[in-house]
């Protein structure tokens, strides 16, 4: 027996009881966050792949960096006439921030859009200044 269906079947007798309406308080909970994203992490660069399916013109894709976040913003539009009988791929807008592993320079990100997925490329970003200095050490005499 599918485990899934018995889910199905559940969520339909709830639906009898409660309405449809009743499930878009838990969206947030039951459905995925959009996009789905992979990051994979290098020694001096972040590569993150994200799942965004049907656009058409990459200017409707916003995506901001700042330090060590990366937000990706817009929407993935599946337009159909016809009355929704089943849902599985994530739609609408959506507003995603990553947390990086690490600080990234803002001067130089690679971003492609092939086939549904947007890779980036984050390079480190390496201050050429040090912060490094001496520390003053007291000495502390006994009392």
């Amino acid at each position: 027996m599918d485990p899934f269906q018995n889910m199905q079947d559940w969520k339909k007798n709830m639906d009898r009881f409660f309405g449809e309406s009743f499930w878009n308080e838990f969206d947030h909970v039951l459905k995925p966050p959009i996009p789905q994203v992979n990051v994979y992490q290098y020694d001096n660069e972040v590569c993150c792949i994200f799942n965004i399916p049907g656009i058409e013109d990459v200017k409707n894709i916003n995506v901001y960096v700042d330090y060590a976040t990366l937000e990706v913003r817009g929407e993935i539009p599946i337009h159909q006439s016809g009355q929704l009988v089943q849902e599985e791929i994530v739609q609408g807008s959506f507003d995603r921030k990553i947390d990086l592993p690490f600080p990234v320079r803002s001067d130089k990100i690679d971003a492609t859009y092939k086939n549904g997925l947007l890779i980036m490329n984050l390079y480190r970003l390496i201050t050429k200044q040090s912060n490094k200095h001496r520390v003053p050490i007291k000495i502390l005499k006994n009392k």
